[in-house]
């Protein structure tokens, strides 16, 4: 039997519609129907107007690493997340096409973590601070109310992490399997009177599949609740994520062929990044009265990143040139404040939302040479002269409302509309001979307004539409180097405009939940690569684009805990209009109308069909499939399509106030070769990051209640 669980909201943002429709909602009828919680109250997550999942906690640490995104999210339709086996670049995050450019990091989708942003004003992401161990559940949502969400909401993927209930509990894991992976959690939660907590911390490393590869990374979270009164509760969050990875640069078609384990030019530069960051964030809520509620929601935060990248000291002789080496010190910090109010009009009842959104960026960036001695006979891979010094700053200021008007007991209209500023400021502090001064500064604002229209056709078939329109700028990574090699940021760049529409269905069939959207996304000034060479991208503004597709989505589970999951994506991304990818303009640099965009999978496909009883022996099978993906925007070169099957099989016991588990795992079942990701528009044509083959893992683990 299922628990009962509430949505807890996340501290930003959201729409009222935005609920749990996966495991929950798709239990068959025998089983207890649930609840969900949403600014307005509690709703069905079958009456949710758009395209949202929900990944459970549990379900993202069965049988797995429990490190990457990628492990447990390919049930999500429109969702494409790829390993690249490179902890120094992140994983590769897109949402329906969103976020498909990125050579590193995240970005065109919003990211956050228990309500803190993990996308800064400026639009970049990252998720090297997520804890699977602890989280309690990971929600998915795409479409045209993503823009509710302001700047680079392409989609929105938010993390949450478990409430504290209960006596005291201890839990430890560990895991460990192919090319020296470990990886080992401990947390302690509970609750007493009217506070309720939770404490985790992770480790892991690994040696890497490529050469060069090596990682370690420390995880610590945590999470205090207080209900002050009947009617107010305060949460702190605490989060801190120390990582250093070593960086194996990306290959070409023929080193992949030969050696998809090599990195011999990563090796030559002793490419690498170290990353430490700290976070903390404080929420209030308080129920005014019946029809009354506040939020409110400010964090602060600090990340410290140093990188060394292949730029090859030949390059660094012109004076405008920033060296090889990246140092970055970031703050950053915000505040959401909400007010729900649910009241009638003409005789109907309305739920608005209404609230301001403030975040901000203050990064010192430092670049220096990646060389010691003459740039004949260098001693590479160290830090060598300052060759840039910036600080740059990025605030944006939201404000927002949003009505849900039910029509009748069959129709139900929502809207809402985003007002997005966003301002970038840079002050140049390296002046030298041949390098002037590169400050400056500009705005970008955008009002984002979005529309839905549901009808109940009867008690189990849903039908909505909806449309909105969104804006992405570009992130101050992209602004940060000119594709005419001159120094100082690129404010020649424009955000990127997307009108979107979808129309969708959910039907409750058999005790399963079927999902269908259909949608249609055009975008005009599209952020594109301009040249990306030595782990240095610039982005040019490129004509319009179109994204048409369609997802299909079907969950399943039996009384008997046999579960099925089927999610499949088409999705045709292309530029509606030619442009020249670099100068000169000559044949070979041409984009001709048509072409698609690079980065995003034509077609995918996930299956699963387990047995997941809550005790005993459990396992299962799991097949993902990705068509081809283009590597550069000239669509020359590609990646091909592949399928791979992955095999598990644990054990489950109970015993007093004990817990224990056991699992193993066998990863490309039948040894598959393949390219697990590109780097989009390398330009060295080195666009190759291979996948390892057969892979194994093992794990067990422990809990006590006292």
């Amino acid at each position: 039997m299922k628990h009962l669980h509430t949505f807890a909201l996340p501290l930003v943002f959201v729409a009222p519609w935005v609920t749990q429709v996966h495991a929950q909602e798709a239990a068959p009828a025998a089983l207890k129907e649930i609840t969900v919680t949403t600014p307005t109250g509690q709703v069905r997550p079958f009456d949710a107007a758009g395209s949202v999942d929900r990944v459970e906690g549990e379900d993202m640490r069965n049988a797995r690493l429990q490190v990457n995104l990628s492990e447990s999210l390919g049930s999500v339709p429109g969702l494409q997340v790829q390993n690249r086996q490179n902890y120094a670049q992140d994983l590769q995050i897109s949402i329906r096409g969103f976020g498909a450019r990125s050579t590193f990091g995240v970005r065109g989708v919003r990211l956050y973590v228990d309500g803190i942003p993990a996308t800064l004003p400026d639009g970049q992401g990252q998720t090297s601070n997520i804890d699977i161990g602890s989280a309690d559940r990971v929600e998915v949502l795409r479409g045209p109310f993503s823009a509710l969400y302001g700047n680079s909401s392409g989609g929105v993927l938010q993390v949450f992490t478990e409430r504290g209930q209960g006596a005291p509990r201890i839990d430890y894991s560990l895991a460990g399997g192919s090319f020296g992976t470990l990886r080992q959690s401990v947390k302690a939660s509970g609750s007493s009177g009217a506070v309720d907590y939770l404490l985790s911390g992770s480790y892991f490393h690994t040696d890497g599949y490529r050469d060069h590869s090596e990682a370690r990374r420390s995880i610590e979270n945590a999470k205090l609740g207080i209900q002050l009164d009947s009617d107010s509760r305060l949460t702190v969050i605490l989060n801190s994520v120390q990582m250093h990875a070593q960086d194996p640069l990306g290959l070409t078609a023929a080193q992949a062929a030969a050696n998809p384990r090599g990195a011999a030019l990563a090796d030559q530069y002793d490419t690498r990044k170290s990353v430490n960051q700290t976070q903390g964030g404080l929420l209030y809520e308080r129920r005014v009265n019946a029809n009354n509620d506040l939020r409110l929601m400010v964090y602060g935060g600090q990340r410290e990143t140093t990188q060394f990248q292949a730029i090859p000291p030949s390059a660094q002789v012109n004076p405008q040139q920033s060296g090889g080496v990246i140092d970055l010190s970031r703050n950053y910090s915000g505040l959401d404040a909400r007010w729900t109010a649910r009241t009638q009009l003409a005789a109907m009842p309305l739920e608005i939302v209404t609230g301001l959104a403030y975040d901000t960026l203050r990064e010192k960036r430092r670049g220096y040479e990646n060389y010691l001695g003459s740039v004949t006979a260098p001693i590479l891979g160290v830090q060598g002269r300052l060759r840039r010094n910036e600080t740059n700053e990025v605030y944006n200021v939201d404000p927002y409302v949003q009505g849900t008007l039910h029509l009748s007991e069959r129709w139900t209209l929502e809207a809402g509309v985003r007002h997005s500023s966003v301002r970038f400021n840079s002050s140049d502090h390296y002046i030298a001979r041949g390098n002037g001064d590169d400050s400056g500064a500009a705005d970008y604002s955008k009002t984002l307004p979005v529309m839905a229209l549901r009808y109940a056709a009867t008690k189990d078939l849903n039908l909505y539409i909806t449309a909105g329109r969104g804006f992405e700028t570009p992130t101050l990574n992209e602004l940060s180097y000119r594709p005419d090699g001159r120094g100082g940021l690129n404010f020649a760049l424009q955000p990127a405009v997307n009108k979107s529409v979808e129309i969708g269905a959910k039907a409750r069939l058999g005790g399963g939940l079927l999902t269908a959207a259909l949608f249609e996304t055009r975008t005009s000034d599209e952020i594109v690569t301009a040249t990306n060479v030595g782990g240095r991208a610039t982005y040019q503004n490129a004509g319009d684009t179109k994204r048409d597709g369609f997802e299909l989505s079907w969950f399943h589970e039996t009384q008997s805990h046999w579960r099925t999951q089927v999610a499949y994506t088409w999705l045709n991304a292309r530029y509606s209009d030619g442009f020249c990818a670099s100068s000169p303009c000559t044949v070979p640099n041409i984009v001709r109308s048509g072409n698609r965009i690079p980065g995003i999978a034509q077609q995918s496909l996930y299956a699963s069909f387990g047995y997941v009883p809550e005790q005993g022996w459990r396992g299962g099978i799991e097949m993902r499939a990705l068509g081809d993906i283009q590597a550069n925007d000239a669509n020359t070169a590609k990646a091909p399509g592949y399928a791979i099957a992955s095999l598990y099989a644990g054990y489950v016991k109970r015993l007093a106030n004990w817990e224990l588990n056991a699992f193993a795992r066998i990863d490309n079942l039948f040894d598959r070769r393949y390219i697990g990701s590109v780097i989009v528009n390398e330009g060295n044509a080195r666009y190759y990051e291979p996948a390892p083959g057969r892979t194994w893992l093992v794990g067990a683990g422990a809990s006590y209640r006292f």
